[in-house]
């Protein structure tokens, strides 16, 4: 081969080679957005159902006011637009106290008995494992995102367009990743 096909060969492959690592990037990027996305949505569904909840169990609980507030207050922190690392936290937290709520629950038969508190509790069961495989999409996608913008020779075009790397959506409390006993 000589040189001049060479030159044209390399001046037609780099170009498409950065296209292609563009699109790339711009696919692990949607998504990320998309996994986002799910998690978002489970978790506004999440907030939906706990003041359902608190209504039902508020009957029962008069002086429990204190792990009723705190659920309260954790769910209206829980719906700001906040990074994954802060909705890690504040996700943690409102787990725990609906825990507690649930735990001091069992101290009320007549309540574990309603219906209504029986559906709620199913229903935040069911989010909660929604939450879990939304968060577990979204950290693969984060993932490889990630590896793509971090990793040679993909990163000299993720810096040119600058794509960031992205959050993992993680529990803070290391207490949530312990087996339960």
């Amino acid at each position: 081969m000589d040189p001049s096909s060479v030159l044209i060969i390399a001046a037609v492959a780099l170009p498409l080679w950065a296209i292609v690592l563009y699109n790339r990037l711009i696919t692990r990027k949607n998504m990320v957005s998309e996994g986002w996305s799910g998690i978002d949505v489970q978790l506004k569904r999440q907030a939906n159902l706990i003041p359902n909840l608190i209504e039902t169990v508020k009957g029962y609980m008069g002086h429990e006011s204190d792990v009723l507030e705190t659920v309260t207050a954790l769910r209206s922190q829980s719906q700001k637009d906040s990074p994954p690392r802060e909705q890690g936290v504040t996700q943690g937290l409102l787990g725990a106290a609906l825990g507690r709520l649930m735990a001091v629950a069992e101290g009320y038969p007549d309540l574990k008995a309603n219906q209504n508190f029986i559906d709620l509790q199913g229903q935040l069961s069911e989010t909660e494992e929604q939450i879990q495989l939304s968060r577990r999409y979204y950290n693969g996608a984060v993932r490889d995102l990630n590896i793509l913008v971090e990793s040679f020779p993909s990163n000299l075009i993720a810096n040119a367009f600058k794509f960031a790397s992205a959050e993992f959506f993680e529990m803070e409390d290391p207490a949530d990743r312990a087996v339960p006993e």
